[in-house]
């Protein structure tokens, strides 16, 4: 008898527990999720940032802005848990999610489908449930879900996207640029602001509210834009300053990777700590700052402020050739002055093949790692009556094998001049990309992978203050042919092992001599 009661009181306990979580996980989000995903882990970093979600999810907070680096944690909490959450207390809540992609966002749409549809949410919000077919099936697709006997809706656009005649109540934009050359694309930055002004800003009414949240990318980003805009930001450092937050104000948290300056009542760590040690450790971080100080001061510390800096790092410098691998082909890149104002840039180098290995994202392998060590460099604002004789000089003097030259403007007729003068295969073409966005995003390759001769400073002086002193804002910069061809150099010799021996047809018309 003892027996069963105690079995009794077992099921008596386990039932008034569920209760209790089921009644704590209807009240704050981060019990919400908890609830639905046990395994789910939290560090004092998501604690803090579940909790912000919580607020706004309340309508304590009307405008939020969350910065926060990448494979953090940031969409699973913003674009999945958030509005399915919401839904749950309000489902007549007209929710918008924007990505950079329709894709993107409709994978959203499809998770958040998927969370409503557990049994586990069902228990939590029985009265916020979607159609399961029948002649309401029109309501459940990738692009928009509505909450049966409600006037609730989650709706998803890509940038760009329309949301015409519809009304939206809370607008998520999670990750309005795909990655690194989108965020560093002049063009793509100005759609971007302009569908937000023109397109999810018009949508909204007077008690709509706003969450964006991204890994930052440049300084002229949304973000970016709203602070210039004039609208008031506030940096929350304590719940205080999220307590009496300016309803008319963004609300800002930025979560760095790694932390600087003093401990702080929303992020008490100290300063070098990790955000995510177990995940992303304080060594890992640091290894991937080395790499780009200034991309890293842009994507994981949220400062993209830093992108006012210089954009180049010093060259590595080379004694001895061998040093960098076995030799390859030698190659010339010229940047032709494609207006008055604008210079010559030409530089001649060697392609070196190193014993290090690199995985190439394209051909899903390891391949060896390529360097190109200039040899002789020239940068000029002289006629092309001159510099078709100088700059054949200049190949021929360092052996070249083959020359690479941008055709646009007048390079068409600059390379046909001096295809006659020089004994190496001359390749014309056209250069497509964006100028801004291909130096920007190449910088720390090209930092990396090309090599200066010992002693460049005092052997090209000019192009050495000009290199160094290059900054990452376009616009303070009176010149950037040097930039623009040693990214060319990057694009054409180096990226993904392209670099082939003297004598093996490349694509693009050819010349040999």
């Amino acid at each position: 008898m003892s027996n069963l009661s105690s079995e009794k009181i077992k099921r008596i306990v386990e039932r008034d527990r569920r209760q209790i979580m089921r009644i704590g996980s209807r009240q704050r989000l981060i019990n919400f999720v908890r609830y639905l995903m046990p395994d789910f882990i939290t560090t004092d970093f998501h604690k803090v940032y579940y909790e912000v979600l919580d607020r706004f999810a309340h309508g304590k907070i009307k405008r939020l802005i969350i910065q926060m680096p990448p494979q953090h944690g940031k969409s699973l909490g913003s674009s999945r848990m958030l509005p399915a959450y919401i839904e749950g207390l309000n489902p007549d809540k007209r929710i918008c999610i924007g990505s950079y992609s329709t894709t993107i966002a409709r994978d959203f749409n499809r998770d958040v489908q998927r969370i409503i549809d557990s049994d586990a949410y069902k228990e939590l919000f029985p009265d916020t449930f979607l159609s399961t077919g029948g002649n309401n099936m029109y309501q459940r697709n990738s692009d928009v879900i509505e909450m049966v006997g409600h006037t609730g809706s989650l709706r998803v656009v890509g940038r760009g996207g329309s949301l015409t005649s519809k009304t939206v109540d809370i607008s998520i934009l999670d990750d309005v640029y795909k990655d690194y050359a989108e965020g560093n694309s002049p063009v793509i930055r100005e759609a971007a602001w302009k569908w937000y002004t023109t397109v999810v800003r018009t949508r909204k009414h007077n008690q709509s509210q706003e969450l964006i949240v991204f890994t930052r990318w440049h300084e002229d980003d949304l973000i970016g834009r709203i602070e210039k805009s004039g609208e008031k930001i506030v940096d929350a450092r304590s719940w205080a300053d999220i307590e009496h937050i300016d309803p008319t104000a963004w609300l800002r948290i930025n979560f760095e990777a790694l932390k600087t300056g003093d401990p702080t009542e929303l992020d008490p760590r100290q300063s070098g700590d990790a955000l995510w040690e177990t995940r992303h450790s304080r060594k890992r971080l640091e290894e991937q700052r080395e790499l780009d100080p200034v991309q890293f001061n842009c994507l994981f510390q949220g400062n993209p402020g830093g992108a006012e800096g210089r954009l180049y790092h010093e060259f590595k410098t080379y004694i001895d050739k061998n040093d960098y691998g076995t030799f390859v082909r030698s190659g010339c890149y010229i940047d032709v002055a494609d207006e008055g104002s604008d210079y010559l840039f030409a530089a001649c180098y060697e392609i070196r093949r190193s014993q290090s290995q690199v995985f190439n994202e394209q051909k899903k392998r390891f391949e060896p790692l390529l360097f190109a060590l200039v040899t002789d460099m020239e940068m000029t604002d002289e006629s092309t009556e001159i510099t078709t004789t100088t700059i054949p000089a200049m190949i021929n003097r360092n052996d070249v094998q083959k020359v690479w030259v941008e055709s646009n403007a007048g390079g068409s007729q600059f390379e046909k001049t001096i295809s006659k003068k020089v004994r190496a295969m001359t390749t014309p073409f056209y250069q497509g990309g964006n100028k801004e966005s291909r130096v920007l995003t190449c910088s720390a390759m090209v930092n990396t992978q090309i090599i200066m001769p010992f002693g460049w400073e005092n052997r090209f002086p000019r192009i050495h203050e000009h290199l160094m002193t290059f900054l990452r804002n376009f616009g303070a910069n009176k010149h950037d042919d040097a930039e623009d061809a040693l990214t060319g150099v990057y694009e054409k010799e180096l990226a993904n092992g392209n670099a082939l021996p003297y004598g093996h047809q490349q694509r693009g018309v050819v010349r040999r001599n």
